[in-house]
């Protein structure tokens, strides 16, 4: 699953050090798990909850058992290179699955230089064969668990191509690397498609980084495309907004740590600052963007970075529309077992086709 990672560099350094010198913390039992809601505010407003939170009865079979899953909330941190290992396997499994479901062709190419995968959905009208739906990838902006996941099940559904973007992963190439990438690629896309004939989305990563592209193509004069898919994203890393301090990549399950203080993605941001108005949209001038789907769902670590980011959207006059999920974690439309994912991705594709055949 897309992940993102809120360590600032020092904290990190501190962390280890002090796990040097401590012994590791065992993942809470069943026994010690709290059976009561508590609630306790300090002199500053942090809370200091616990929560009791029952899966509700309106989702489907699958979802409820899902969020079932056991994950401890206590371990060892994952290395960069484990984690890229993990996720391509996930992924690669995704890909055979959602492929099973959605038939597709797919090619990997590069466009302007750029690696990217190209997948033509299976039953692809002629009437389409002038459109393109580009992709941007999720996975935290380290690893790309997104360039199958997002783009099968949508291509399909629309019936329209996808090109997924192979962007540059940090933190060995951080902010603007991938946008830079994303650009390219889309200014080549224009010498053969009409901007109107073209939309930008992406999940995680992929969401902060289409809200990151609109701000760019506004800054360069460049045509905007017909519409843009922010699905589960932020466009503010100066500030967290509650969901971060909430939830996990899992919703209410598996480890999480409390927020640091300085910008959250540090290995992402690198020495920009993080106000920019390109890396953070929300201090940009937001007028005149395409109509713009937003996607997010109530156990989301980034719901708050989604609806702030619509809300900045609707107050600059944008066509903004947001749909939130109950109960679901981040990016659960990865899944191709849930049928909620199903539903997800019906509604991402039926909202790039009408503004691609307005």
């Amino acid at each position: 699953m897309p992940s993102i990672l809120r360590y600032p560099a020092l904290l990190l350094l501190a962390t280890s050090m002090l796990a040097a010198q401590q012994p590791a913390p065992q993942p809470t039992t069943a026994a010690e798990a709290p059976n009561r809601d508590t609630s306790y505010i300090d002199a500053q407003g942090t809370a200091h909850v616990t929560r009791v939170v029952p899966v509700p009865a309106a989702l489907s079979a699958q979802a409820r058992q899902a969020l079932s899953r056991a994950l401890p909330d206590q371990g060892p941190p994952e290395s960069l290179a484990a984690r890229r290992i993990r996720t391509d396997g996930w992924t690669a499994a995704a890909a055979v699955a959602w492929s099973k479901l959605c038939p597709n062709q797919l090619v990997n190419e590069q466009i302007a230089g750029v690696p990217v995968r190209i997948v033509t959905p299976e039953g692809m009208p002629e009437a389409n064969k002038n459109k393109v739906l580009l992709d941007l990838h999720g996975g935290g902006f380290d690893s790309d668990s997104g360039s199958y996941t997002e783009s099968i099940p949508i291509a399909s559904y629309s019936k329209i191509k996808v090109v997924a973007v192979l962007y540059r992963l940090a933190p060995e190439h951080p902010f603007p690397a991938a946008v830079d990438d994303s650009v390219a690629v889309y200014k080549e896309l224009l010498k053969t498609y009409k901007p109107e004939h073209i939309v930008i989305y992406g999940t995680s990563a992929g969401a902060i980084l289409t809200a990151e592209v609109a701000a760019k193509l506004k800054q360069l004069a460049l045509p905007l495309p017909a519409a843009l898919g922010i699905f589960s994203g932020l466009g503010d890393f100066a500030r967290d907004g509650d969901s971060m301090a909430m939830y996990s990549l899992r919703g209410l399950a598996g480890h999480l740590d409390p927020p640091g203080p300085g910008p959250h993605d540090s290995y992402y941001v690198g020495k920009v600052n993080p106000r920019d108005p390109v890396l953070s949209p929300i201090y940009s001038d937001l007028r005149g963007l395409p109509p713009t789907l937003f996607v997010t769902s109530t156990r989301d670590l980034l719901l708050s970075g989604t609806v702030n980011l619509h809300r900045a959207y609707l107050n600059a006059g944008v066509d903004a529309r947001l749909v939130v999920f109950d109960a679901l974690p981040h990016a659960f439309w990865y899944d191709p077992v849930l049928p909620e994912s199903l539903e997800a991705n019906h509604l991402m594709a039926e909202f790039f086709v009408k503004q691609l055949g307005r």
